[in-house]
């Protein structure tokens, strides 16, 4: 796959950058405006082109070095500040926006630290990939489904909110079933980057 190296001037980091700056608008819509259905729309929307701007790299052979930093950063960033604003907007219990969050900052944390002791890349597992969308999903769902200052929910709204819980604990619990499974890997990686640099 060809790399356009250090130039940022992509189609994949256009996308990226316009879905960090449409997070703003999402904060607006929520606490500036009280539009709690539009807000939760356009964080749907900011989940589900998650994977857009890789696509769109792969397609156009637009692989960047820049976009490979700011791409993962966004999609932490995205999913961070979603859930606690949904969590501050009364639309989830903070308890499992804090199982979420803790579980994203460890995870960060691992790549940061594996990235700064020279380990080799890990491939993103398939559940990891599942665990991530099931819970892009839950947090709009969430919100979607609660209103303003305790007001009744609608008939939808409470069906809904069941079909959240099942889809949010489901996705948590695989969030971290899949976090103590890149244990292994991470491992391997570390072992494989530091003989790879003993081979240099």
């Amino acid at each position: 796959m060809d790399e356009v190296g250090r130039d940022w001037r992509t189609w994949p980091n256009l996308i990226t950058a316009v879905r960090l700056a449409l997070l703003p608008v999402f904060l607006w819509l929520l606490f500036g405006t009280g539009h709690r259905a539009e807000a939760a729309w356009l964080l749907g929307a900011l989940g589900a082109t998650d994977w857009v701007d890789g696509y769109v790299a792969r397609r156009l052979h637009q692989v960047s070095t820049v976009g490979k930093v700011i791409d993962p950063v966004a999609d932490r960033v995205l999913m961070m500040t979603g859930l606690i604003a949904v969590a501050a907007a009364g639309g989830v219990p903070w308890w499992f926006a804090i199982a979420t969050l803790v579980r994203e900052a460890l995870v960060s944390g691992l790549t940061i630290v594996l990235a700064m002791l020279g380990a080799a890349r890990i491939d993103v597992l398939w559940w990891g990939k599942v665990s991530t969308f099931a819970l892009m999903v839950t947090y709009p769902l969430f919100l979607l489904t609660s209103n303003d200052h305790h007001a009744a929910l609608a008939t939808w709204q409470q069906w809904g909110r069941g079909a959240c819980w099942v889809i949010g604990v489901s996705g948590l619990a695989l969030a971290w079933a899949v976090f103590v499974g890149y244990v292994g890997p991470a491992k391997e990686a570390l072992r494989t980057g530091r003989a790879g640099r003993r081979l240099e």
